[in-house]
């Protein structure tokens, strides 16, 4: 049963085509949102959205000119943007630093972290000018701990951590709260981009013995981003199974 009620609340979701992004935004149209996902991927944007009685845009999160369009293009839709999920994120190849394709890390430092930058900074000054805003960046258990052949993806989501505290001190005089989760892994298409050992790997440190269900990780950020949490900001939550020693 939902617990919270978004009502009269937009709530924008990159990457809301699939994962754990789909998942957050089923959660949140269900609490009676206006959900909106900016994806790269027209066709499955348009149909997840279209179950969800959603709004679909293209965006590239790594290019701020097509975020800003994208928030135009929202704002025009659904009226000012209350909350801001950041999904949308990229793992890259698996091999050691002296093998790695300098191409690939340009390429998911963009995605993962000036993504991140990007939205942020596109929302935060309507959230600032109407006193309120909720904002969720999807770090990753890297972030913290650093996965072996995986160089760029655990500097980027690293990155997203210390960005998010900073966000959040920034903002903490209004009601805006901007925090970020550390997932482990979540058997979601990033899988795609992974070799079957470094998944392995990933299940091997795992306590719970299993990978994160979407669901799961869209319930915790369906609370991070509810009007309630109005004095957590600038928190790194976990949703490791365990893993995470800190």
């Amino acid at each position: 049963m939902t617990k919270q009620d978004f009502t009269g609340k937009t709530a924008v979701i990159t990457g809301g085509a699939q994962g754990i992004g789909l998942a957050v935004a089923d959660r949140l149209a269900r609490a009676r949102a206006q959900v909106a996902s900016w994806d790269m991927n027209a066709e499955q944007n348009t149909d997840a959205m279209n179950r969800l009685g959603g709004f679909a845009t293209i965006c590239d999160v790594s290019d701020a000119a097509s975020v800003r369009e994208a928030l135009a293009v929202t704002e025009s839709a659904l009226g000012p943007v209350d909350i801001l999920v950041n999904s949308a994120g990229i793992a890259g190849p698996n091999m050691p630093i002296q093998d790695y394709d300098d191409a690939a890390w340009h390429q998911i430092i963009a995605v993962n972290l000036t993504g991140t930058y990007n939205t942020n900074k596109a929302v935060i000054p309507g959230m600032r000018d109407r006193n309120y805003g909720r904002i969720l960046n999807i770090a990753s258990i890297a972030g913290k701990e650093g996965n072996p052949n995986a160089c760029a993806y655990s500097a980027s989501k690293a990155g997203v951590i210390g960005f998010t505290k900073s966000a959040g001190k920034e903002n903490a005089d209004k009601d805006i709260a901007i925090n970020c989760v550390t997932p482990a892994a979540a058997r979601t298409p990033i899988f795609d981009q992974m070799s079957a050992a470094h998944i392995e790997y990933m299940l091997s440190k795992i306590p719970r013995g299993r990978f994160l269900e979407v669901a799961e990780a869209a319930n915790m950020i369906a609370w991070a981003v509810c009007a309630e949490n109005a004095f957590t900001t600038g928190a790194v939550f976990d949703l490791s199974g365990g893993r995470a020693t800190y």
